[in-house]
């Protein structure tokens, strides 16, 4: 039996500074034999991306305009010659093992995607930075065996999977957003498995700030995971829309609603307490993660933001019901 060949796609904007330490990885997996082509895309990037690129020894594309990674991937794809589509981020390093876990994965019976997580040693040190990459190992690692999503940062598809569901929904996304998480919906629906494979890692070297991520995780990732749930199946028993995420987040309601009411209803403070501690209980597996990954000052900073964490989100996905089923402007949805 032949194997699987590997095609690598990496799509790049104003990402020259980041692919000595990127590109370099799988360029030595292509020199070793573990995958079979390198392409990169430069997304129509004002620096020397596409040059540097090419110069270090990958094949290079450029798309007909800035369109997104999603674009990006897509116009990769139709001309990858690999049995395998592997994207990989241009802020991620690939680790070692990842065609093996890949190959290992897609080989299962029905399987035609898998996907794996940030490794435990994030770039940014900050505390909340920290905290942000080690939320997304921690629910992978998690997560059941089967997803229904997808995840391109570090992530496999195969070739003719992909194309026959027509690749990653770039008239819907036109901004990075979920068209991952959409991709996954698709090819499920189309009857295939897709698997979550803790061995397939990747580095992640973005610094996140508390702002970035706000603006990120509400306009580009709840808001439109929100909107795509509400008209499709519903909230996923999936990743970090699980049933106990959802726990999770009533308790959190719950907390903030009791500080609240403090000065309305004074004599009622022992709530808080309790509800502090009942947050704590609930939230226990990933503080004692964090702990280990950075001790109990990130464990205590990250899960006091958590708590607010989730209140936005609860609060989008609820938005979003009200905004479908009661306002009746699901034309904002823009779900096909």
């Amino acid at each position: 039996m032949t194997r699987d060949t590997i095609t690598a796609i990496m799509p790049a904007f104003r990402a020259a500074h980041l692919l000595q330490k990127t590109l370099t990885p799988l360029l030595d997996m292509r020199a070793r034999g573990e995958i079979d082509e390198v392409l990169v895309v430069d997304d129509c990037s004002p620096d020397d991306t596409a040059e540097v690129a090419r110069r270090m020894g990958a094949t290079v594309m450029v798309t007909p305009r800035n369109g997104g990674p999603g674009l990006a991937r897509n116009h990769a794809a139709a001309v990858a010659e690999g049995d395998i589509l592997w994207f990989v981020d241009s802020d991620v390093i690939a680790q070692p093992g990842g065609p093996a876990a890949i190959r290992d994965a897609l080989s299962e019976p029905g399987a035609v995607a898998v996907f794996g997580s940030y490794d435990d040693k994030p770039e940014g040190q900050h505390w909340f930075s920290r905290y942000k990459n080690l939320l997304h190992r921690y629910h992978h690692l998690n997560a059941r065996r089967e997803a229904r999503t997808f995840w391109a940062g570090c992530g496999a598809v195969r070739k003719d999977a992909f194309l026959a569901i027509g690749g990653f929904d770039v008239e819907t996304y036109r901004r990075p957003s979920i068209e991952d998480i959409e991709l996954g919906y698709r090819l499920n629906e189309a009857g295939g498995r897709i698997l979550v494979e803790p061995r397939l890692e990747g580095k992640h070297l973005k610094v996140w700030t508390m702002s970035d991520s706000l603006r990120t995780d509400i306009w580009f990732r709840a808001l439109p995971w929100a909107r795509l749930m509400v008209c499709r199946e519903g909230m996923a028993d999936d990743l970090n829309t699980g049933r106990a995420e959802r726990l999770r987040a009533l308790v959190a309601l719950f907390f903030a609603l009791s500080i609240l009411a403090l000065p309305f209803f004074p004599f009622a403070w022992p709530l808080v307490p309790a509800l502090a501690a009942l947050a704590v209980a609930v939230n226990w597996p990933l503080a004692r993660y964090l702990h280990g990954h950075g001790g109990i000052a990130l464990a205590a900073r990250a899960l006091l933001y958590h708590q607010f964490y989730y209140l936005y989100s609860a609060s989008i996905y609820v938005w979003c019901v009200v905004e479908a089923n009661i306002l009746g402007r699901r034309d904002r949805f823009h779900v096909h």
